[in-house]
């Protein structure tokens, strides 16, 4: 059961939104600062006139590099903090799971800590008692379920987080990166329970570094920088704008291309064209299976050596594959004045469907240091059919079966498919 909002209304309204807090060197300066009435302290500002909606059944993945304001906005909206200045407005119960342990007792056991969490939430006695054991089995915790949580292990107190938390019957439901401790089984469980919260017209506040993760569940993307909103729209160009924080690139950085801000960089070094050839030549279709070569014509205005990188993504901007010269222990020499082809050949042993190329100049084994060019989506490629043998889901894995008597075990005979 979700609780709805009213009348079409968004389930979450932030009008300028600010937080800030006092910063001490020492603990001792707060008493001193108390006594002497000289501030000892700094103040930092977590968030700044921050303003935006979430509408019912919207998904809106927060990015930002650490420091951004990501888990202080988050904190606020679920009431754990409270603003220095703005408004929010709430239409409807907002659960969520944030930090680990908040609103957990150690001292208590599983069972009364579900009891109050549920309650910090707003759930009433009768609510608890109708979805107690569907708290617990989501947990798979009901072998330790009467042990104090000081004895949990981190991903067990996400578990029974997460647990209550979207058994709460929310209009909105708040993420944070909380959901990255624990076993990878247990996270996508969480995950597919998420995607079937938004399926069924609930909301979605989202904060991850996961940038797949944001694509494949928001709608929309807010990127925060400083405490302040950079960006709020399309999860893709959210992306390619984090990407360039994390570079240290900012906006007003050159451009290969004005009329495309996927393509930036220090550009000393460049990539001019970007093409696909396949067993009959230049081409934009290939079959899966098939050997082609990803050509990339770079100039250069120095001497350098560079790292090269292509990256591959299907039609949800996932990354499905990606490899540069640092990784493959090559070497790339560029000289100014001079153009150079720098060619890597694959095998396209991915699933049909469409697919774009990045490509990437840098320093390093990331364009996060030196990027002297990044061009997402530089050329598009599309897999229809197979060259060899089908296969189901994203990739081709080279397989082999075998079939003996068990008391063969040892030694099999392998004959591949």
């Amino acid at each position: 059961m979700t609780t709805h909002a009213q009348n079409g209304s968004p389930v979450l309204e932030i009008e300028r939104l600010s937080k800030r807090f006092k910063i001490y060197n020492r603990t001792a300066d707060r008493l001193i600062e108390s006594f002497s009435r000289k501030p000892r302290h700094r103040v930092h500002a977590a968030l700044r006139d921050v303003s935006f909606s979430l509408g019912q059944g919207e998904a809106i993945g927060v990015l930002g590099q650490n420091g951004a304001g990501k888990s202080t906005l988050l904190k606020l909206v679920s009431g754990v903090l409270l603003p220095d200045a703005g408004s929010i407005v709430r239409r409807g119960r907002i659960a969520g799971l944030l930090e680990l342990g908040t609103g957990f007792d150690g001292k208590l056991s599983g069972r009364e800590n579900i009891a109050v969490n549920a309650r910090l939430i707003g759930m009433t006695s009768e609510e608890i008692e109708q979805r107690f054991d569907a708290i617990v089995a989501f947990s798979e915790l009901a072998e330790f379920i009467d042990a104090p949580l000081r004895t949990y292990s981190s991903g067990m107190i996400m578990r029974l987080g997460f647990a209550v938390a979207i058994h709460a019957g929310p209009v909105c439901f708040i993420v944070d990166e909380a959901l990255a401790v624990g076993d990878a089984r247990f996270q996508q469980k969480c995950l597919k329970r998420i995607r079937e919260f938004r399926d069924a017209g609930g909301s979605i506040l989202y904060v991850s570094h996961d940038i797949n993760s944001v694509k494949l569940l928001c709608d929309r993307a807010i990127l925060l920088s400083g405490g302040e909103v950079v960006y709020d729209g399309l999860p893709e160009e959210a992306a390619q704008i984090y990407y360039r924080l994390i570079a240290g690139i900012d906006s007003d950085a050159p451009q290969a291309n004005r009329s495309s801000p996927k393509s930036y960089g220090a550009l000393r070094t460049r990539v001019r064209n970007v093409v696909l050839s396949g067993r009959f030549g230049p081409a934009m279709r290939f079959a899966s299976g098939e050997e082609v070569t990803i050509d990339l014509e770079c100039e250069s205005d120095q001497d350098v050596q560079l790292s090269v990188g292509i990256l591959i993504r299907d039609r949800f901007g996932q990354d499905v594959f990606g490899t540069n010269t640092a990784l493959l222990r090559k070497e790339a020499h560029f000289s100014a004045g001079n153009g150079v082809c720098c060619r890597f050949s694959l095998q396209l042993n991915f699933a049909p469907g469409k697919y774009t190329v990045t490509v990437a100049l840098h320093s390093d084994d990331t364009h996060v240091h030196d990027c002297q060019h990044w061009w997402d989506a530089a050329a598009t490629f599309e897999i229809a059919g197979f060259q060899h043998v089908p296969f189901s889901g994203l990739c081709y894995v080279p397989a082999q079966f075998a079939q003996y008597p068990v008391r063969e075990l040892e030694q099999p005979t392998l004959r591949e498919s």
